[in-house]
């Protein structure tokens, strides 16, 4: 059951999430192109991976093919969201972007666990590795990786399906540029084990951001409150509408991130429009708080009653 919020004097002020205006077929275009990039560079890297006996690069490569199954995955799920839920999904398709970055998030978690178990085995006996060649691809592929993230970073990232594919491009960033100094260390030194600390560190940010897009889409898929956005805050907000008297059974969640959705029951004074008070509630809450979707419940609240004791 929702909260009850009673009405009394004193306003409170709350921020509402923003929703980017990003056309879908902009969104589309920029994950093609990211697409491309990384399709690319990936069999360019599991070439010099292997011969270079670098397991970096290779995990990076590993790393670099979950990306295109991610930009893969992100493409085909905005597409299947924009198409019409029919008869039996009546909130349409949108939770589907949610299940898209949950999917992003399992795939870093197992991934990362998979390049730390190679990794330590590498600290303890580490391989040769042709550090030149590590350097040189590691350095496109810092250059390529920037591309397609400063692409993909131009599209709605508020779409959980989008910022997983951008969490992937983020983090194979972040490991080519451990890469890059990992040749370089053994170019100037000979270290070896620099090779298997650079993916330690790969994984540890792999970890990071797989976690936080399961955080996030647990949050959604358990129906709570969107980030940015107090259930206490709104609920007073409302019982601060003009002859309003009592705001109660308030449940505030998001089909997905960026497109909030409330349902309130609203008791108002005798005799006042309900019809009114309810379009006026409903303003404030799209100006104030960026609630697109409210279905409000306006009713009388009862009058006060004499009470009549006996003599």
């Amino acid at each position: 059951m929702g909260r009850d919020y009673p009405h009394h004097h004193g306003h409170h002020h709350a921020e509402g999430a923003h929703t980017h205006g990003v056309s879908a077929d902009a969104d589309r275009r920029y994950l093609t192109i990211a697409f491309a990039l990384i399709v690319g560079f990936m069999i360019v890297e599991v070439i010099v991976g292997i011969a270079a006996r670098s397991l970096a690069l290779l995990s990076d490569a590993g790393h670099m093919l979950t990306d295109a199954g991610a930009l893969a995955l992100s493409l085909v799920v905005l597409r299947y969201v924009q198409q019409s839920g029919g008869d039996q999904l009546t909130y349409g398709r949108r939770r589907a972007e949610v299940l898209s970055g949950q999917a992003n998030g399992a795939v870093l978690l197992v991934l990362a666990a998979l390049v730390t178990y190679e990794s330590i085995a590498r600290l303890i006996t580490p391989p040769d590795v042709a550090a030149l060649p590590v350097t040189i691809v590691a350095a496109a592929g810092v250059v390529v990786n920037l591309a397609a993230a400063w692409v993909l970073a131009k599209a709605n990232r508020e779409s959980m399906n989008i910022e997983g594919s951008f969490q992937h491009l983020l983090t194979d960033l972040y490991a080519f540029i451990g890469t890059l100094v990992a040749g370089v260390i053994i170019l100037a030194t000979g270290f070896d084990r620099a090779d298997a600390l650079a993916s330690l560190l790969v994984a540890a940010l792999m970890f990071r951001s797989g976690i936080d897009l399961q955080r996030k889409a647990i949050r959604v898929l358990l129906e709570g409150a969107p980030e940015g956005l107090s259930p206490r805050d709104v609920g007073n907000a409302l019982a601060h509408g003009d002859r309003v008297k009592q705001v109660h059974d308030l449940h505030l969640w998001e089909l997905a991130p960026g497109h909030p959705i409330l349902t309130a029951h609203v008791l108002v004074e005798p005799g006042a429009d309900c019809h009114a008070i309810r379009r006026a509630l409903e303003e404030m809450l799209r100006h104030r708080f960026k609630i697109e979707h409210t279905t409000l419940q306006v009713d009388h609240a009862h009058p006060a009653l004499v009470p009549i004791q006996r003599g």
